[in-house]
């Protein structure tokens, strides 16, 4: 299996589950803080991650969440885990291990800064270096590997410009001995080493290192593993850092010391023992207040040292942070039968809280390396906006093997399930389909210029319409959404959202403004009161577009509207709005209504609504999908766009309006 190594851009902050009333917990925390002559530090700087290139096969998920589960368990008592399982396929086997100077708060933090990480992997296999642990997971026995030439890999750094002749020439025997001496300790002790020589000044460093095999591989497999570690990192001299991270060990130098220093003073044994005294020390309620500041004060400590990841606001608030088991029992185990709906980020289940308030659960799937974008965007906007039209955020866990979003429950599921659905037991009237296209409308202008910033949805479609008990339009999935500045114009970003409902100008140039939404709801409007897919094509009408433009051309816009609204409304009214719709799907964007203008064009009968001009027509085959894209290099839309772009081009250049071609 080939490997390609990887960066990944977003970083996010795990919550390691604090219980509220463990007092051990407190206790323990508090005992580092007074205790231990440092803090200690997890070291969860990303080092290198390793994705496989095999086809997709994203039945490997569930499998993948069942895993991490039993090694989270065997991470918090053990420091390091492995499991595989065969049943159901696909087969997968992962391990995860901390380095041995990392105590065991250090280790979880590593483990789940990890966590969010080896995901972006997914469809295919994957292996993570961090500096203070190692996570891995494949589709075969990988647990007694040594060396895989394929991709074992060394990173080095530049040489110190303070090295001469011969303080280089030093270094580099330093450097060899503390390597001899952390590999044969390790390899005969059958755990970790570390080992240092101590700066002397004068343009001397020192020189400090870390050896570890990992507990899966033989006592002969970590000796081939750690010479052939050696043999690769001596060429990093005369780096002053340099690690070499192979199938089965790790193996790291530096002119700083990085590592804990090992407890000499007594075994874990003895540890447990002053932590009891500390316990039956502490019963009175005085000092358990002094031991709970000591605790606050070490998170604090530890926030500021680990930079490299950040808490977001709305994790500070303990109302939104929900135990991953919580929610997981709350529907019944994601059980098929909850099931709401389902997307391209994820599945929604019905959830029962153990108060009896019942929520929906969103399961992101961990498909792409986006997820984690998505997952900060989701959260971070829809936390901080409240409105009537858009959906209500609950909570969230990031705790788990998989990260949940907790939303209010709208019994009415999402429009295109009551619209679209074959087996449709009720049929919307027109005062509901209205009341969603207003409601849909005002949400999306308060989105646009109702909370100081520009918010820009992207991915408006009757799917993220929920609807509750009154009908009334909630939107959802705010995964793709981006924010700009009141002042700026447009922004520039990879192409995301549903094609077919996709303005031309964002899809050609990836410009986003936003009028990219007021396009989307314009093909919504069209979709509401016709109840066709822009998506499907029907034999000799064409996109909804075509149909309805065409009806508008022909002065027959009312045989637009979908004969199961029967007579019990003005086709007027009817009308109006469907030529509001095609206003918003005109090709430019500057010709476009703000959604502000639409709001008063919806509820003020008198409001002008200018005559349109033709939209753009995409191609059948582009509109027959419906799936979501949420990269720029999509082929199949750069393909199928070549010849819109061009006309489009060149009819925006003339001040013209883009025509289709028959």
């Amino acid at each position: 299996m080939k490997m390609k190594r990887r960066k990944f851009s977003i970083e996010m902050e795990v919550l390691l589950p604090i219980p509220n009333q463990d007092l051990l917990l407190i206790l323990y925390a508090s005992y580092i803080f007074f205790l231990s002559p440092a803090l200690s530090d997890p070291r969860i700087q990303e080092v290198e991650l390793q994705c496989g290139t095999l086809p997709s096969n994203l039945s490997i998920i569930p499998n993948f969440g069942i895993i991490m589960r039993e090694i989270a368990n065997q991470v918090t008592n053990h420091s390091w885990g492995s499991a595989s399982i065969s049943q159901p396929l696909p087969e997968l086997y992962g391990l995860v291990q901390c380095h041995g100077d990392l105590n065991q708060s250090d280790c979880l933090l590593c483990f789940a800064q990890g966590r969010t990480r080896l995901p972006a992997c997914i469809p295919s296999m994957g292996r993570l270096y961090l500096d203070g642990c190692f996570q891995r997971f494949d589709s075969y026995n990988f647990f007694n590997e040594s060396t895989d030439p394929k991709h074992d890999n060394c990173t080095c750094t530049v040489p110190a410009s303070t090295l001469t002749k011969s303080t280089e020439a030093l270094f580099k025997q330093r450097v060899v001995r503390v390597l001899k001496n952390v590999t044969t300790t390790a390899v005969s002790n059958r755990s970790y080493a570390v080992a240092g020589e101590e700066d002397t000044g004068g343009g001397n460093l020192g020189a400090y290192a870390l050896a570890q095999c990992w507990s899966t591989v033989s006592n002969s497999g970590c000796r081939a593993c750690l010479e052939d570690a050696v043999s690769k990192i001596k060429g990093c001299l005369p780096g002053t850092d340099g690690r070499a991270m192979n199938a089965g060990c790790f193996l790291r130098y530096s002119t700083n010391r990085f590592y804990n220093i090992p407890n000499k003073g007594g075994s874990s044994d003895s540890n447990r023992t002053i932590l009891l005294a500390c316990i039956a020390a502490a019963v009175g309620s005085l000092a358990i207040i002094s031991l709970f500041v000591g605790y606050r004060k070490l998170a604090k400590m530890r926030r500021v040292r680990r930079n490299a990841i950040w808490l977001p606001r709305f994790m500070s608030k303990s109302n939104l942070n929900f135990k991953y088991e919580t929610l997981e029992r709350a529907t019944n185990y994601f059980d098929e039968a909850r099931k709401l709906g389902e997307g391209g980020a994820g599945s929604v289940y019905k959830g029962i809280l153990p108060s009896g308030k019942v929520v929906a659960v969103k399961r992101l799937v961990y498909n792409t390396r986006q997820w984690a974008d998505d997952f900060f965007n989701e959260v971070n906007l829809i936390n901080e906006i409240q409105h009537r039209n858009l959906v209500r955020l609950l909570g969230c866990s990031i705790e788990g093997p998989e990260s949940l979003l907790v939303y209010e429950y709208v019994p009415n599921r999402s429009l295109d399930q009551v619209l679209f659905a074959n087996d449709v037991v009720r049929v919307l009237n027109w005062d509901e389909r209205f009341h969603i296209i207003v409601g849909t409308a005002e949400g999306l202008a308060y989105l646009h210029c109702g909370f100081g910033m520009k918010i820009i949805h992207r991915d408006i479609k009757a799917s993220n319409i929920l609807l509750d008990e009154n009908f009334t339009a909630k939107i959802a999935d705010f995964g793709l959404a981006r924010c700009m500045a009141p002042d700026r114009s447009h922004i520039t970003t990879g192409i995301a959202g549903t094609l077919g409902y996709m303005a031309p100008e964002y899809l050609i140039k990836a410009q986003l403004t936003e009028k990219a939404d007021v396009y989307s709801f314009g093909v919504l409007v069209l979709e509401i009161l016709t109840r066709r897919k822009n998506t499907m094509i029907t034999e000799g009408l064409g996109s909804v577009l075509q149909s309805v433009w065409r009806d508008y051309r022909l002065n027959t816009l009312h045989e637009s509207i979908d004969p199961a609204l029967g007579v019990d409304f003005l086709v007027k009214d009817a009308t109006r709005v469907l030529q509001i719709g095609l206003l918003c799907t005109q090709a430019l964007g500057e010709l476009r209504p703000s959604m502000a203008q639409v709001v008063e064009m919806l509820k003020d009968k008198h409001y002008p609504v200018p005559s349109p001009k033709q939209p753009p027509f995409l191609s059948s085959g582009m509109l027959s999908t419906d799936n979501s894209t949420r990269s720029s290099s999509t082929t199949t839309i750069s393909n199928q766009l070549s010849e819109v772009s061009s006309i489009y081009t060149t009819r925006s250049s003339a001040g013209e309006t883009p025509r289709s071609k028959t």
